[in-house]
């Protein structure tokens, strides 16, 4: 499976530069013009989780989706986004404007907060996008255009100040009631097991010896989709007729098929690299599932 997206793909893949201070013991913080990323030849960054937390104040019309929701934006809103939860923000035309900060949780850690995952807003399951009036809008507009500002700056306090602007906007949110236009997909089921069914492909082909399969359980699963586990076998079996573990174990065997007649791979290289402790786990799930012996389907 890929990884969650850190902070030099972010730079590399939408700025294509590395500022200098991205490895300070300060932590990270940086702030963009919404306008820049968004139009024709804007860089789109899939569905995933990321290594960093960020803030955005968004205007127009777009939709924005985490974990196995969705979450309708027509006019102003602040979304707020955690490395623990893999969301995606999707522009439904080019007229967007707004703002959006990046910062780790070591920025914050020093203004001696135990960690931004306890905040409401930051909060697994909680709410991450707050509607905005004109009015608000304008204000949260201000406080950006402070840290834009302020980041060029040479102030040799300039973190302590752009913090200070960054909990004034996070504490001028949590004043507000959560955005109520969440809503279920017409189909969340769909929508769920499709997500499930991204992660798990993720993972595959396997292309070396060394590399391992690292979901392999319904509850990781689960845990990566920031869902209950219940919730995700209730929609795979509404969608597919099977539960989480048997489509993990189908595809599992798949991929070992494939391994055994296309490489030179021996049986302990081929366990390993499908996630089994023991070799002899892989031949006891493979017999389980295929009916016959890794041995019988590389000696076909």
């Amino acid at each position: 499976m890929s990884k969650p997206q850190t902070l030099e793909d972010f730079y590399r893949q939408k700025i294509h530069w590395l500022p200098d201070n991205l490895k300070q013991d300060i932590g990270h913080f940086n702030v963009f013009r919404l306008d820049d990323f968004v139009g024709p030849s804007a860089c789109h960054l899939p569905y995933s989780r990321k290594d960093f937390y960020k803030i955005t104040l968004v205007t127009g019309r777009s939709n924005y989706h985490f974990a196995d929701k969705t979450v309708e934006i027509r006019g102003n809103a602040l979304l707020f986004a955690n490395p623990l939860v893999p969301y995606d923000w999707e522009p439904l035309d080019d007229n967007q404007s707004g703002y959006f900060c990046i910062f780790t949780e070591a920025f914050l850690q020093r203004y001696q907060l135990a960690g931004a995952l306890e905040l409401p807003l930051f909060r697994p399951g909680g709410q991450p996008l707050y509607s905005l009036t004109d009015a608000q809008r304008e204000a949260a507009a201000q406080l950006f255009a402070k840290m834009a500002a302020e980041i060029d700056s040479d102030y040799a306090y300039k973190y302590d100040l752009l913090r200070n602007y960054v909990f004034e906007l996070i504490h001028s949110a949590l004043k507000l009631q959560p955005a109520t236009t969440l809503y279920k997909d017409s189909n969340a089921a769909t929508r769920i097991a499709s997500l499930f069914t991204e992660l798990l492909e993720r993972q595959f082909p396997i292309e070396t010896p060394g590399q391992q399969v690292r979901l392999r359980t319904a509850n990781a699963f689960a845990g990566q989709l920031a869902v209950h586990v219940n919730h995700l076998n209730r929609a795979l079996k509404e969608v597919t007729g099977k539960t989480t573990t048997q489509l993990i174990a189908a595809r599992l065997t798949q991929e070992a098929h494939a391994l055994l007649r296309h490489t030179s791979w021996n049986v302990s290289e081929i366990s390993y690299s499908l996630g089994f402790e023991e070799p002899a786990h892989f031949n006891n799930f493979f017999r389980k599932q295929a009916g016959t012996t890794p041995t019988a389907v590389r000696s076909v």
